[in-house]
């Protein structure tokens, strides 16, 4: 089997173009900028590329995608012309080429403002059936790519999952206040309660996505790290995160405190990913008690793989008030 691997030069790109390799498994890697997973280089948008592109190929990693911290450097045309327009010459260009399987990589910012309770409502339980309501031009483009996965598996019969990832990006945080409060790896490991996920971990479902595609036909998956709290928690997870988390994973105090670390006292939003784990037999590694553990005994939690690829970085230039401009 051969697999298309777009957004070579990315993060999660190259995660799946150097474990491929590695298991010398055959992969095309194509990206607009030029890299050692990089087979071709040119943009999904041009139908002519997409097509030379896809000769040979069984099965696509859809990664390539304009990010939500484009936004603010980017036109609206550009993500449509990327995000959608680019995966629609994918997946016309897989059938024509006739290809098995495409899973697509989507983002959990396609929920947008359904992410945000309001004051005094318990925390946003996030599952697949949770309904989108996307918020800028980055969540619609990928909503709208999702549905199009959706269309072709339906109308074609083209085997199509769709992965909503949370973070698993190295950089800083974008929000002034918690880069203020917090230290940034403090950060990280908090987030892997409820909104973080490690790279490799993202790797390994995608391909059982691949592997289960054909059986599922089409789906949509919350990858995301698997979170200690039950739904049943949420309301207390707004004003008594630290007692909830205690409760859960006590060995994180002392470890948090050798740091001089603190968690967050108010969370929000809590990603499920137990559709994943059952639908698509994904059992990821880290979690929030794994990274305590790790904590112990190194100051790295990421995998072997996440050091490999370290930062990428969105633009070429730097931004005084961040790591990107906050539209």
């Amino acid at each position: 089997m051969t697999i298309l691997v777009t957004g070579s030069a990315g993060h999660l790109g190259e995660a799946l173009m150097r474990t491929l390799r590695g298991a010398k498994r055959a992969a095309v890697g194509v990206d607009v900028k030029p890299s050692q997973y990089t087979d071709h280089v040119g943009s999904i948008a041009d139908r002519a590329f997409v097509r030379d592109a896809m000769r040979g190929v069984d099965a696509v990693l859809h990664t390539a995608t304009l990010h939500k911290p484009h936004v603010a450097t980017h036109t609206r045309q550009d993500f449509v012309d990327t995000n959608v327009s680019g995966t629609l010459n994918l997946l016309e260009e897989a059938l024509s080429a006739s290809v098995r399987q495409f899973v697509f990589t989507s983002t959990t910012s396609v929920y947008g403002y359904a992410l945000n309770p309001v004051p005094g409502a318990p925390a946003v339980w996030v599952d697949e059936d949770l309904v989108p309501i996307p918020k800028n031009i980055y969540g619609i483009t990928k909503l709208a790519a999702e549905n199009l996965c959706a269309l072709f598996q339906r109308k074609f019969g083209l085997p199509c999952i769709v992965l909503r990832t949370s973070r698993f990006f190295p950089e800083i945080d974008d929000n002034a206040d918690t880069r203020g409060r917090y230290a940034d790896a403090n950060v990280k490991a908090n987030e892997f309660l409820y909104r973080r996920v490690d790279v490799a971990d993202v790797v390994d479902a995608h391909f059982l996505a691949l592997e289960r595609a054909a059986a599922i036909g089409f789906s949509r998956y919350v990858i995301s790290a698997t979170t200690p709290f039950a739904r049943s928690e949420t309301a207390s997870l707004r004003n008594h995160a630290t007692s909830i988390v205690s409760a859960h994973v006590p060995e994180y105090a002392a470890e948090f405190a050798r740091r001089g670390w603190s968690m967050f006292t108010d969370i929000g939003r809590v990603y499920d990913n137990a559709k994943a784990r059952a639908e698509l037999h994904w059992k990821p590694r880290f979690d929030f008690a794994h990274v305590v553990s790790l904590l112990k005994t190194q100051d790295d939690f990421r995998s072997e793989l996440a050091r490999r690829i370290g930062s990428k970085g969105y633009h070429e230039e730097t931004f005084e008030e961040g790591p990107y401009p906050v539209d």
